[in-house]
Parts: structure tokens; C-alpha cells; sequence
């Protein structure tokens, strides 16, 4: 069964910051592409950053210096730091897991993290 457990989210001033952990179970982690996205109420879903298997990594442009997505294989685990965060963050984050096999790649989801940044 597979299991992607999202924590850290919270409530938090402009300008503060949050790490989110993403605990993953049930799958081969370490040839996963993991990645983290949004949304915010009346908005479409959207990336915010990825990390691939070898660690290669991508930002949304609205994040880029601000968040640092990483990775731990050993635990299972992949974060994404947070920092100077603007009210135009807060949102539900969810944790997304691309499993790649011979014949097609598994996609799976985290139930989601709030996120919330006062002015």
C-alpha cells in the first residue's frame, strides 16, 4: 500500500518559514520523481518544485530563491524548505510521488498540508 504523509505545514507570519517533510511508503523511493504542489481556494492545482531520482531539481518562478526542495533516500523522505514567505503562499500543499516502471510510470498523492501566511 502506498503512503505519501505530509507534515510541517502551519501558520505562519510574512516573511517566516515552514519545512515540509513528506514521508513516503510503498515505493521504490529512490527511482521516484518526488515533488511538491498547491492550491490555493478557487486556483488549479500547480507544481511548485520537483526533484528527481538523481536529484535533479525545478521551481515554479513565484518560488525560486525562496524554497529549496530536497531529498533523503534513506529515510524515505523528501522536504521542502520555506523561507520568506508572502501571504501569496498559503495554500494546501501536496506531496506527489511519479514511480517510473518498464511499461508506464504510477503516480500517487499525499493527503495535503495547509499552509497559511499572515500579513
Amino acid at each position: 500500500q502506498v503512503q505519501l504523509v505530509e507534515s510541517g505545514g502551519g501558520l505562519v507570519q510574512a516573511g517566516g518559514s515552514l519545512r515540509l517533510s513528506c514521508a513516503a511508503s510503498g515505493i521504490m523511493f529512490s527511482i521516484s520523481n518526488m515533488g511538491w504542489y498547491r492550491q490555493a481556494p478557487g486556483k488549479q492545482r500547480e507544481l511548485v518544485a520537483a526533484i528527481s531520482g538523481v536529484g535533479t531539481t525545478k521551481y515554479a518562478d513565484s518560488v525560486k530563491g525562496r524554497f529549496t526542495i530536497s531529498r533523503d533516500n534513506a529515510k524515505n523522505t523528501v522536504y521542502l524548505q520555506m523561507n520568506s514567505l508572502k501571504p501569496e503562499d498559503t495554500a494546501l500543499y501536496y506531496c506527489n510521488a511519479v514511480v517510473p516502471t518498464a511499461f508506464r510510470a504510477y503516480e500517487y498523492w499525499g493527503q495535503g498540508t495547509q499552509v497559511t501566511v499572515s500579513s
